[in-house]
């Protein structure tokens, strides 16, 4: 199974975290508690920003950090 693509808007929490575990922990961080909520596999980032009052494009570049260095 290849990676979905990490700019897809429509891109499940659940999947992101599966795929690039680092964001997980990185939303840990935050106090994010979306790895663990039952949600995910219908939230995306954007959902979660929202969520969580984050500027998404700002988060989305710190993950995409994360993302790269792997």
């Amino acid at each position: 199974m290849r990676r979905p693509d990490f700019d897809n808007p429509e891109l499940p929490l659940s999947d992101l975290f599966h795929h690039w575990p680092a964001c997980a922990a990185e939303f840990m961080r935050r106090q994010m508690i979306c790895p663990g909520c039952p949600i995910a596999p219908f939230h995306t980032l954007i959902d979660a920003c929202e969520e969580y009052g984050l500027e998404e494009m700002g988060f989305r570049e710190q993950l995409r950090g994360l993302v790269q260095a792997k």
